[in-house]
């Protein structure tokens, strides 16, 4: 087993509906599923934060980090 977490749930994960946990059947699974995930995360949302996918065992982390832009 395996499972997707994503770190901080913004307003954004919140209106797109994306469960805090997912759980998978495999590792390989999850973390196609993740990378898919943050693909459109920061494709999509509002780019006020950066999605990122980090292994931790047998968790696949979503982090959720504030995108500073240069001014």
């Amino acid at each position: 087993m395996a499972s997707i977490k994503v770190t901080k749930m913004c307003g954004c994960v919140k209106k797109a509906k994306i469960p805090e946990i997912q759980e998978f059947k495999s590792k390989e699974e999850a973390l196609k599923k993740a990378n898919e995930m943050v693909t459109m995360m920061n494709r999509d949302f509002c780019q006020k934060h950066n999605f990122k996918v980090i292994e931790e065992g047998a968790t696949i982390l979503i982090k959720v980090e504030d995108n500073i832009k240069d001014k």
